[in-house]
């Protein structure tokens, strides 16, 4: 009978969630705002960018959304990353919608603003929606 070697222990002991990817407590909360203020910078630019160059900037504006949404995905490894920044993105593309009482406004109501803004919302459904991430390996 032979015996086998057991692995050798650095004597350091690993935080729980260290070992399983979760985040702690106070760095969630700090991601979750980060990825809400992202998200709406995204939201803002991908407004503007959608409108000044109408096919190429449409599809630079849905590619910048839906990079934004599976970041907070890989980010948190959980839905809640894609919800905080589809949140910071959906509540600036509707602030930005509303326009000015003066007539004034981002959006004009054509089929480019009514693809980025659902377009931009079933992107964030897919992300929401993926199957969960595979964990590291140690």
């Amino acid at each position: 009978m032979t015996a086998q070697k057991q692995p050798a222990r650095s004597g350091r002991v690993e935080h729980p969630a260290h070992t399983t990817g979760e985040l702690t407590p106070g760095a969630g909360y700090a991601w979750y705002a980060v990825l809400v203020v992202l998200g709406a910078l995204v939201g803002a630019a991908g407004s503007l960018v959608q409108a000044a160059w109408f096919p190429v900037g449409l599809l630079l504006a849905l590619l910048g959304s839906a990079a934004v949404f599976y970041g907070g995905r890989r980010a948190t490894r959980n839905q809640l990353g894609v919800a905080a920044a589809g949140g910071g993105w959906l509540v600036a593309i509707v602030l930005l919608s509303f326009g000015r009482p003066e007539g004034d406004g981002l959006f004009g109501g054509g089929i480019g603003e009514m693809v980025f803004l659902l377009g931009g919302m079933a992107v964030a459904v897919m992300c929401a929606t993926m199957t969960r991430l595979s964990r590291p390996a140690p």
